[in-house]
Formats: C-alpha cells, structure tokens, sequence
C-alpha cells in the first residue's frame, strides 16, 4: 500500500457521479427534482463530489446548473475538452461548463491513441491542445478542473508513452484529479496496480483518480488496487449504476474503506462512522425514487447481506455474531436475519421470533410444533425465509392466538377489455369484496389497472372500525413465481406493504389460482398491520 509516510493517514476523495453517469443506466431518468433530492443524500453522506451532469447537454441538467447549490460536496459539471480546431474561447461546450453555476469542471478526453484517430479523427497533438486550453481556461475562470483520461487503461496498453503524455499535460496545465477511466471495463485489478503504479511516477498520487466500469464484475476491486497503487481518488455511483454493467459502487466501496483495517489504517475519508450507518437507508431510497427493486444480495447494504438460513451456522450467529459475519450488520444500516425455512433449526425459529416481538419460552414443545409446520407449508410452496409478516402471523396461531378481525365473506374479480371514452382499446378490472366485521357486514367494489390492484383497493376501502389503522398502508411490491409447470401450476405470490412509518413486511399466499394466492398475502398483510397496530376483535 502506497502512503506518503509511514504510519500516517492520507485522505481519499470520494467522486460520486450517480447523476451522470448513473444516468446512462437503461430505465434511470432524472428529473430536476430527483437530482436535487440524490445531491441531499449524498451531501449528508460525506462525499467530497457531486458530478451533476452534463449543462448544455439536455434541458433537466441545463436547468440544474442554472441555479446555485449551497453543499458540502463539490458540485461538478462534466463536459467535453474544446473540440480540435478552434480555441477554447471559441468552443460553445467550453462557454458552457464555464458558465455553469458549479464548483468544478471535469473534462472527458482520450487517452488512447487508438481513439484519437478512430473516434476523434484527429492528431495526437491537437488532442494534447485541447486537453492542455481545455484545462487552463476552467482554472483562469476560477474552478476546480479536473480530467477523466477516457480509455486509459487500453490506451496505456496500446501505446504507453501517450497515455502517461495525455495524463502528464492535464497535470501541468493545471487541473487538480487526473482521473483513469476503464472505459470498457475489461481491465483486471493486476493490471490496475501496475499500470497506476507507472502513472503515479509522471503524476503524484494525491492528483490521481481511479473509475472503473463493472464489465468484468471488478469495478470494486480495480478501485480499490488503484488506491493501493497510489490513487487518491475514487469515482462511483449509488448501487453501481452506470452504462451497460454499471460502475463501481460506492455503497461497497465506502464501507469497505471504513470498515476494513487494510484500509481504515491508513486513510480518512469524508463519510463518517454515523454517516456510514445509513448508507443502506440511501441506497434503498435511491430505488424507491427509480421504481427499481433493491438487489437483496448487495454487499453490505441488500437485505440478505447478513442473512442466514442455515440452522447450524443460525446456532452459532445466536452465541457470537462474527462467527459467520465479517462485519456488524448495525454499522451499515442494514439488520441480521436467520431466516426461517425448511433448512432451519430451532435457532432460526428462536431468533426471528425474537425479532419479531413474538414472546416464547427455548423449551416450549410448541416451538418444534412450528418449525415441522413450516417444513409441511413450504413443501406445498410457501416461502417463509421472504415472508416475515406471514410467519409472525403463523407462528402467533400456534404459540397463542390472532384476534378475528375480519371475515371475507366472497369475493368477485372481473377483467374486461373495452374501448374507453377517448375510443381507445384499454383493459379495466373490476372487484367485488364482501367483509364481516363483527356483526357490521360491508362490500366494496374498486376499479383497478389489475386484477390484485383492484382487489386490494376494495378490500382496503371499508374495514368499518379498523379503517383507521390502515388508512397509511400501501403495496410497494408484488412478485409473483410459478412452482410448477402445466394446466395445474402452483403460483407463489410475495406482497411487500409498507406503511406511514416507513416499515415494510411481506408476506406470501400459495395456490393454484393466482388471484386467490394474491388475495391470501393480501389479507395477511392487513392482518399484520392490524395487530402492530394493537387493534382489538
């Protein structure tokens, strides 16, 4: 690991350009509000950067950039160097980024020989210039430059002394990151800390940037060998987004840094321990606000980070959390699970009731009862390690009781295919849900733009005396899988609720009809609601 003294901390900078770059992700679109609500997270956060976007690009990063934005961070606006064959007062996209109401600028230019002349179409000399007017023109304006050296890595490889050339005039024209992009990110992590360790003897390190694309699943680790190489700064984004297989992800990367003494040893950055405690709420708020489903297996912050199914490995989580965690799962924000399965033991059992706030006693016969009840349920497909909702309720049946809060009495679905008003083909649903509560008896009917929408509607729009209490309750995801092929399949549905709080639950129906597999969830989701609620029968 290179340091600048032995023993004492450097400081790494921490580059995120979710705004940017992660906007070239397929399905990612942000708007001017979006952008400004991702730069409050990440301000809070503790990155040092915010690239923005691109001013002059489009309307919604032009807008942005319009208007000042009081932060921490360093507000970046990312651009392209003067385009050959004119000057750099004389370039419209260099008036641009100058004109911008940003702390920095950071120019994209090749850094590969092979581009220059395929790409751009243009000499290795005038790239220099334009790398060099590029530069001096964002600094006599009074900003931060910095310059992304695009396909350096292959460029480096291709042509050495050009590569390092386009670096070295960046360095000296002024700007204050030399930043090595693996456009391509076919770079392996060997070849990122020997390459970088050649770069850092033309440019020093503390001027030197590292982003990495995550074509080879390394974006992470090629981060993290050009910090060992000398690399001062890392570029990102929130979850990885980014083109194609995205970048490297600053929601790994940032707890890795804090976290593991290779590096905690010997660096400071800008996050802090606090800070770092709720990274897993930022990532998850980042894919509320894209309508994306949060990837359950991410490092660190995805919900099955620190889960365990296994009931041995369970047993020994109970006695000491590191024996199957390399780090504590309350320091990122995120919680452990021992789920429970038709792998679990009595471990499992015991922990996730506990976590449940469902009392019981270790030695409680009842407790083997439920576990062989969970085995014989999900043989016939019930899935209770991604239902904890389901399995509270469940478990509260065996070990005590659930009030009977309500009676579905029937309940009707209809789906039509009709022209509507404007003359246009659109398919409508229709339910019918007739409910006992008590001795009041109440049927409501919704439209929905489904089958299960329309059903959830109507049972969530009159539950007499309980309306109240679920008045905050709402779906936030529905996933369906079938178990089996054929005429006769059976269909597992998962139902995600979430309420005012903020707190979420699952919970799963089973059945061969999909609408009664999803009516099943649904009723146990406001069964759920109903008794954290503390509301009586």
């Amino acid at each position: 690991m290179t340091t600048s003294q032995p023993g004492a901390r450097e400081r790494l900078y921490l580059f995120d350009t979710t705004l940017r770059d992660g906007a070239q992700t397929n399905g990612v679109d942000f708007t001017v509000a979006d952008k400004l609500r991702v730069l409050a997270l990440l301000d809070h956060l503790g990155v040092d950067y915010v690239e923005a976007g691109y001013p002059g690009a489009n309307p919604t990063d032009t807008q942005l950039f319009s208007q000042e934005h009081p932060a921490r961070a360093r507000v970046t606006a990312f651009g392209m160097t003067k385009r050959p064959g004119r000057s750099a007062a004389n370039d419209p996209g260099i008036a641009a980024l100058i004109g911008a109401k940003a702390d920095a600028i950071c120019f994209v230019a090749k850094a590969s020989a092979y581009q220059v002349r395929v790409a751009l179409e243009t000499t290795r000399e005038e790239n220099l210039a334009s790398i060099r007017e590029s530069v001096q023109a964002a600094v006599a304006a009074g900003r931060e430059a910095l310059v992304d050296c695009e396909h350096f890595f292959d460029g480096f490889k291709e042509d050495r002394d050009f590569a390092l050339a386009c670096a070295r005039t960046a360095y000296e024209a002024g700007t204050r990151w030399v930043v090595l992009c693996d456009t391509n990110g076919g770079t392996l992590p060997h070849e990122v800390e020997a390459i970088v360790s050649e770069l850092v003897k033309v440019v020093p390190g503390d001027h030197v940037g590292i982003h990495a694309h995550n074509d080879t699943e390394q974006a992470v680790a090629n981060s993290l060998a050009a910090v060992r190489a000398g690399a001062r700064q890392i570029q990102g984004t929130l979850n990885g987004l980014g083109e194609r297989c995205g970048n490297a992800n600053l929601c790994s990367i940032i707890p890795t840094l804090l976290l593991k003494s290779d590096y905690s040893a010997h660096f400071d950055i800008g996050v802090s321990r606090d800070a770092l405690a709720d990274i897993a709420n930022v990532s998850r708020t980042l894919d509320e606000m894209l309508n994306r489903a949060p990837d359950r297996h991410a490092p660190y912050v995805g919900e099955s980070a620190f889960a365990t199914k296994a009931g041995i490995h369970a047993s020994a989580i109970l006695k000491d959390p590191a024996t199957y965690e390399h780090v504590p799962p309350e320091a990122v924000g995120n919680r452990r699970k021992l789920l429970v399965s038709d792998q679990a033991g009595k471990s499992n059992v015991l922990a996730e009731l506990e976590r449940l706030g469902v009392p019981v006693e270790k030695a409680d016969p009842r407790i083997a009862r439920l576990l062989d009840e969970v085995k014989t349920r999900e043989a016939l497909g019930y899935a209770y390690e991604a239902a904890d909702a389901s399995f509270a309720l469940l478990a509260r049946r065996i070990l005590g009781s659930v009030p009977d809060f309500f009676d579905v009495e029937r309940f009707s679905v209809n789906v039509e295919r009709r022209f509507n008003a404007k003359g246009e083909m659109s398919t409508v649903a229709e339910a019918i849900v007739k409910v006992k509560v008590g001795e009041e008896v109440l049927i409501s009917a919704a439209e929905g733009n489904g089958p299960v929408n329309a059903l959830d509607v109507a049972l969530r729009k009159d539950l007499g005396k309980y309306q109240p209490f679920i008045a905050g309750l709402h779906l936030t995801d529905y996933r369906v899988r079938v178990l089996n092929g054929g005429t006769e399949a059976v269909t597992r549905v998962l139902i995600e609720s979430a309420d005012e709080t903020g707190e979420r639950w699952t919970t799963v129906g089973v059945s061969p009809n999909i609408i009664d597999a999803s009516f099943e969830a649904l009723i146990d989701s406001i069964t759920w609601k109903l008794l954290k609620e503390g509301a009586t029968a």
